[in-house]
């Protein structure tokens, strides 16, 4: 039994227009406005008429899925977000698993830490790249001030801690 649904197989162009280098597609859906959203061992692609949009999945914080409109929302390292909503098919479940276990995969710890002035935690996450490499990166919610001395030093200090817990030079 095949590990993914091959129902949609993704158009011929549309796979051209992937930049794979030795990378292998996961799963594959239509979006609603023509596009293909693609997993990969190494990125999320975004396929549509005037070519791909690649992003490795170390980019990616989150994704949260809206069964009823369908609509699969990527919230980037950044802060920013992205709605995909995918066609109604059947098979789209198979790029949203897909998805979340790429994105578990790149995660390695997390450390949740309390920021002098940030409305919320700050997570120091323990990354794994497209290649396997392991770094670290602050996600937070806008409001760290990285210039407030204290809040600089907590923020190091736990970046030190994930660093230290992984075996990494400081």
């Amino acid at each position: 039994m095949a590990l993914f649904s091959r129902r949609h197989r993704l158009p011929e162009p549309a796979r051209r227009a992937l930049d794979l280098r030795g990378d292998a597609i996961l799963a594959s859906a239509p979006l609603d406005d023509g596009r293909w959203a693609v997993t990969t061992r190494r990125a999320l692609h975004v396929v549509g008429d005037g070519g791909a949009v690649r992003t490795p999945w170390a980019d990616v914080d989150r994704g949260s899925l809206d069964d009823q409109t369908r609509t699969l929302t990527v919230h980037w390292v950044s802060g920013a977000r992205t709605e995909l909503v995918l066609a109604t098919d059947d098979h789209a479940w198979d790029l949203v698993q897909s998805f979340r276990e790429r994105v578990q995969q790149s995660v390695v710890h997390v450390e949740h830490v309390t920021v002098p002035g940030a409305r919320t935690s700050v997570r120091v996450a323990l990354r794994r790249d497209e290649h396997g490499d392991l770094f670290t990166q602050v996600i937070g919610d806008g409001t760290v001030d990285l210039t407030d001395p204290a809040a600089a030093r907590v923020v190091a200090d736990a970046e030190a801690r994930v660093r230290a817990e992984a075996g990494l030079a400081t």
